[in-house]
């Protein structure tokens, strides 16, 4: 076994997605019953990674989405510009009164003792309604691209949108990049097109065209189906021995697999995490640091990880040194009131090498 191969050559994408944009509609800490104001986010987990890369590591970035011709759209394709990430749209019209929509998510970040709460407005999604074909994958690849990644949110919005995610992935190992999948498993969004079985099928028939794979135990056991303890009765969710074990299982069935990967998380309130994240990196398992967070907004920590560690691989680092890349980025960005990361590489840096919170003069 070998581990990634990256490209070394000049390419035009360091780093490209695939997937659906979404503006989250953000009140704070105030539930939305009693919500006077909010924040828009514009987010989606493979953007995510994108605009991180982009706006913190400074690497040239691309994602391929839908796009609607409304308001709403313009104000995605400002945000995206502004984190310096090249677009490669699908254009829908409005009816002005339907859709196509761009998916709207609802979430408070609840405090202390007070859960965060997510909803969803998904009907009649753009994104859903992408199809192979969609995108001229020769053009948008011309000039090289060294990494594409996709994940499981986008895979199960619709009957069509896992076939454009292998069509991706097709056209991009053709091409010599490295392909990621975030298996991100979401039984709502499954059950809407077939449930368990079918999502296993279609998530199984991705990840044959995968080398790096971010996931959980509960994305290996419901997306893959790795056979794994109940992960709600464990004792520590920092606890990785169970899930290296998974790890290998999961490698035997796909032994295309180079690297898997994820973030743990053991919630003492809304705000106080304890954080750590693993590797498992051609037959080698690492693990980072644990550290207590104080978190202001934990969505998007999960995409800040992978963020890191992918940036770390691009960027030759050693596994363990590109794991702690993730691990810091992802603490960083739950510092940060909405998906996307403000922080800049010499702060990642900095936490990676153990650096404190003291006034930086």
């Amino acid at each position: 076994m070998s581990g990634l191969v990256v490209r070394q050559d000049d390419c035009a994408l360091d780093f490209l997605s695939l997937g659906a944009l979404v503006h989250r509609l953000d009140p704070g800490t105030t539930p939305f019953r009693r919500a006077r104001a909010f924040d828009i986010h514009v987010s989606g987990g493979e953007y995510n990674v994108a605009a991180n890369l982009a706006d913190c590591f400074g690497l040239t970035t691309g994602v391929a989405t839908a796009m609607v011709n409304n308001g709403i759209g313009e104000l995605v394709q400002g945000r995206v510009r502004e984190m310096g990430v090249k677009p490669f749209y699908k254009h829908f019209e409005h009816d002005g009164v339907r859709g196509p929509n761009i998916a709207t998510v609802y979430s408070d970040r609840g405090q202390g003792v007070r859960a965060p709460v997510v909803f969803y407005n998904r009907a009649n999604e753009a994104g859903a309604m992408l199809k192979p074909g969609d995108f001229n994958w020769q053009e948008i690849m011309n000039g090289g691209v060294r990494w594409f990644h996709s994940g499981g949110i986008f895979a199960a919005l619709s009957e069509t949108t896992s076939e454009v995610v292998i069509e991706g992935m097709k056209a991009a190992k053709a091409q010599g990049a490295i392909n990621s999948f975030d298996l991100n498993y979401r039984a709502k969004l499954w059950d809407t097109i077939g449930g368990l079985e079918k999502g296993q099928e279609m998530i199984g028939r991705i990840v044959e065209n995968v080398d790096a794979l971010i996931g959980n135990e509960e994305d290996l056991q419901k997306g893959l189906g790795i056979k794994g303890p109940d992960v709600v009765g464990k004792k520590s969710k920092l606890d990785t021995d169970t899930f290296f074990d998974m790890i290998e299982e999961a490698v035997t069935k796909f032994p295309n697999i180079k690297m898997v990967a994820t973030t743990l998380r053991e919630v003492h309130s809304t705000n106080r995490h304890d954080w750590a994240a693993v590797l498992w990196y051609d037959g080698q398992r690492y693990v980072s640091p644990t550290c207590q967070l104080d978190v202001l907004d934990r969505i998007g920590g999960g995409d800040g990880f992978a963020s890191g560690l992918i940036y770390g691989l691009l960027n030759g680092r050693a596994p363990e040194e590109a794991l702690k890349l993730g691990w810091a980025h992802g603490a960083l960005l739950t510092t940060f009131a909405g998906d996307v990361s403000i922080a800049k590489l010499p702060e990642v840096e900095a936490l990676k090498e153990g650096g404190s919170a003291r006034v930086q003069r």
